[in-house]
């Protein structure tokens, strides 16, 4: 038996406004709810592209699954309630796209939780500093202190962390997260309060930790990692909502921040492939179907499905404590190049946000107020102004939304919105999204073209690996503005601040 034509495909998806598509039910079998997927004209080729191609294949199994069925896939899964999202960087990943957001009601027992809609970088996320240093401070010392972030903070596949841990402290650091960061010195009081959970995840449970997951881990905190995790030295380049940008610290054009992107390293990889073998045989156990076997989840009361959460809230903990010992590290880095304290270099943090991460949150369905269990895999939380899980001082703006861009591209700051609330599960885009593979890039994409690329825009580069370059050259992804673009033409986050990066340190 054939695919569906292309053409047949396309009577399943119906543009609702300019920014929103619909899936309907029977796109994929065993929908549950529509799938919905944020694009602009820009972006839209790609994802139609995808599914053109795959509608040419022969065969019904195995193989490229294009990310507009992958949210159609997760539209099957028991418990979920009201739309499989897609967000404008969308793009095919294990189970879940990559992008794709689901909220599975937890008042339902047959309700699951799938490891593939968090990703095995649990908690990968984004934290930016500010500094009162300007552009023009940068200049005489750009290339020092891009080298000397690059020898403060270990990167790279492999690498282990300069902050001294024992097996008690990464026990420690699993259950408390960043309070084990701010009695042990390395975090500042008010970094904790501007942290997505107040950097701790109050149900993690170390022992449901696998001893080889801790191993990976052991040596790896305070590390960066490879892939697309960075560190940037950037600066403001257009701020679009004044208010909000002062509330955070951000002043005028030209100001120097820093971007810091990575997550639960090994650690977290680990807590996802347990918990996958796991979930398998409760699935076997318990009669659960899903469309792909990359959805493997279990009942969210289940056994399996308390340990893994359990698990995944440490990992993200960990995740926090690596962030902010990287954060302790790039003040030391700056405070040797400028010869001032951290303090008087003003280096706050602005906010740190998780994606890729589930969490409990309660949300307005079919006009009632219900606990949900709201998957998001590259996607980030955007919670609306006045809402109580934001920070004191961004209540009457809403939550900072930071949005990394790619290696030469520029980053932005976004804000939460109350329609984000209502349409997205107060959740938002979180990057570009990968447009090729990284096996493409590396074959399409010449490493001196790139340095130079890089170059011509006064970008200083430091990098472990060089293959690195070609697999996150800028070419390799969406265009980060028409992501944002539509994120905040959707109404779904409002754009704040513009970055634009000056230095980038990667693995």
């Amino acid at each position: 038996m054939a695919r569906r034509s292309y053409e047949k495909e396309l009577a399943y998806i119906e543009k609702k406004d300019p920014t929103m598509y619909e899936i309907k039910p029977g796109f994929v079998e065993n929908m549950r709810v529509p799938g919905r997927f944020y694009v602009n004209g820009a972006l839209e080729k790609l994802l139609f592209d995808e599914l053109r191609s795959y509608s040419r294949q022969t065969g019904l199994t195995g193989g490229f699954v294009p990310a507009v069925k992958q949210i159609g896939n997760v539209a099957g899964l028991p418990g979920i309630v009201k739309y499989s999202i897609g967000l404008p960087d969308v793009h095919s990943g294990y189970g879940f796209a990559i992008g794709n957001i689901a909220a599975l009601d937890m008042g339902n027992p047959e309700s699951v939780v799938s490891p593939g809609g968090v990703g095995f970088d649990i908690n990968c996320g984004v934290r930016l500093i500010r500094t009162n240093l300007t552009e023009k401070d940068l200049e005489p010392v750009k290339e020092r202190l891009t080298q000397s972030l690059f020898d403060h903070i270990p990167v790279g596949v492999g690498s282990q962390g300069i902050i001294p841990v024992k097996n008690n402290d990464l026990e420690e650091a699993l259950q408390l997260g960043m309070d084990w960061s701010l009695r042990e010195g390395y975090a500042w009081p008010e970094d904790k309060e501007h942290c997505e959970e107040f950097g701790r995840m109050l149900n993690a449970d170390s022992s449901k930790v696998s001893a080889r997951a801790k191993k990976r881990g052991l040596p790896q905190l305070g590390t960066l990692g490879a892939g697309n995790h960075y560190g940037e030295i950037q600066v403001v380049d257009e701020i679009y909502d004044t208010y909000a940008a002062k509330r955070m610290g951000i002043e005028r054009k030209g100001q120097v921040c820093v971007m810091i992107h990575s997550g639960s390293r090994g650690l977290g990889h680990q807590v996802a492939t347990d918990a996958l073998v796991q979930m398998e045989a409760a699935m076997d156990r318990d009669k659960i179907k899903t469309n792909d076997r990359q959805l493997a989840c279990a009942r969210i009361q289940s056994r399996e499905g308390q340990d893994y959460l359990a698990g995944m809230a440490a990992a993200a903990n960990y995740a926090w404590v690596n962030r902010s010992s990287m954060t302790f590290l790039a003040r030391q880095a700056f405070a040797k190049i400028f010869d001032q304290s951290p303090e008087d270099l003003d280096m706050h943090l602005i906010y740190d946000v998780s994606h890729n991460i589930a969490k409990m949150e309660e949300h307005l369905v079919d006009g009632q107020m219900k606990q949900l269990l709201v998957h998001r895999k590259g996607s980030t939380r955007a919670f609306p102004a006045h809402h109580p899980l934001i920070p004191v001082d961004y209540q009457m703006t809403g939550q900072p939304v930071l949005i990394g861009g790619t290696m030469g591209t520029c980053s932005y700051v976004l804000t939460g919105t109350e329609k984000g609330m209502r349409d997205t599960f107060g959740s938002t885009c979180h990057g570009a999204g990968r447009a090729l593979s990284r096996n493409k890039s590396r074959n399409a994409l010449d490493y001196n073209d790139v340095i130079s690329n890089l170059a011509a825009k006064g970008i200083s580069v430091r990098v472990a690996s060089p293959k690195l370059i070609m697999e996150e050259a800028p070419e390799s992804y969406k265009d980060v503005s028409a992501v944002v673009d539509t994120c905040h033409d959707a109404g779904i986050s409002s754009k704040a601040i513009k970055l634009r990066p000056v230095a980038v340190v990667k693995g």
